[in-house]
Parts: structure tokens; sequence; C-alpha cells
């Protein structure tokens, strides 16, 4: 049985959590290889076959590049949060390992929007994977912006909210996503290109 023995509004430093995030994400990015690696090019009996065959896997490498990328953007957000984190509570723990259960899920969804994109099942699953994680980091920021004064003692409050907006803007894109990606499939995920211009709107609008 595990117990509490710390008050449930204690704070601890960021590193151990940072370090466990970290492993994480690189753990689900080369994982991702695997679905290119284990992919059989079945009979080949010459060039010509060959990079014909190659070039039927165009899904295989348009969906382990998007997973990728998105991947190494989140990664990027997560460093810039703990830039800013002083702390961290336990309820920030939590919300940052239900981030990192569907990080550790991009590989599987991946896999299965690439072998089953003609079923809905299989042309949401990447979407609404990425939905999830990125909605948990949405909320761990926003609990870290209600904890302020605790967790980031050295940032405002307006500055933390601006801030916040970057990940509300990914948030909003990646809901766009599941709603189009029944229709259009992964080319729903180029909503992404928007990120920046949807930020500084939101920002702007905050202001």
């Amino acid at each position: 049985m595990i117990r509490q023995r710390r008050h449930p509004l204690a704070t601890q430093r960021t590193t151990r959590l940072e370090a466990f995030t970290d492993g994480v994400f690189a753990i689900a990015a080369t994982l991702l290889v695997l679905d290119l690696t284990q992919h059989s090019l079945g009979k080949v009996d010459s060039d010509a076959e060959m990079w014909a065959a190659i070039g039927g896997m165009y899904e295989l490498f348009l969906n382990f590049v998007l997973s990728f990328v998105l991947l190494c953007l989140m990664w990027m957000v997560h460093v810039q949060q703990f830039e800013h984190l002083a702390r961290v509570d336990a309820t920030t723990v939590w919300l940052n390992n239900a981030r990192l259960l569907f990080i550790v899920l991009v590989p599987f969804a991946t896999n299965l929007t690439t072998e089953y994109s003609e079923w809905l099942a299989g042309r949401l699953a990447m979407p609404v994977t990425f939905f999830l994680a990125i909605l948990f980091s949405w909320l761990q920021w926003a609990w870290a912006v209600r904890r302020r004064e605790a967790l980031m003692p050295d940032m405002s409050r307006a500055d933390a909210v601006a801030y916040g907006r970057s990940s509300l803007s990914a948030l909003i894109i990646s809901a766009a996503v599941v709603v189009l990606a029944p229709w259009v499939g992964s080319a729903a995920f180029l909503l992404f290109f928007l990120d920046g211009l949807l930020t500084r709107a939101l920002r702007g609008k905050g202001d």
C-alpha cells in the first residue's frame, strides 16, 4: 500500500520530473521508427520494383514524420513550461503523468492510423491521442497558473496567463484536427501551421 507521506499542498523541485518526462518523450519518439523497420517491402527483383515498394510506403513515412514533429513540438512546450516552473506539487506531477500516458501511446496510435486508415477509428487514433496529450499539457499549465505563488513565484499572473494562450491555441487546433480527420485524414494536421497566428490572435484578444 502506498502511503501519502507529504502534505497535498507540498511542493518539490522539478529536476526528477523533468528527467523522467524527457526520457518518456525520447522513448516514444524512438519507438515510432519500429513501424518503418518492421515493414516488409515484399519480393523485389529490380531497382524499379524496390523504388516502387518504397514509394508505396508514403503513408507510413508521412505519419511517422507527422508524429515525430508533433512529439518534438510537445517536448519543446514541456521544456519551455519547466523553464518557468520553479517547483511542482502532487497535482502537477499527476497531470504530467496523464500527458505522458498519451505520449507513450503515440507510436501505437500512429500505427493504427497507418494500417487502418479506411476505418473511422483508425483515422481518429492519432488525432485523439495528440488531443488528449495536449489537453493535459494545457491543464498542467492552468493548474500552475492557479498555484502561481507556490509554483511560479517569479512570474506575474498576467505573464503566466498570456503564456498559457500558446497551449490553448494548440488545444483548439488539435480539437479541429479531430473534427476534420475523418474526412481528410492525416492532412488535417496541417492546421498546426496556423498555431503561431492563432496564438498571437489569442494574446491580442487577452490584452
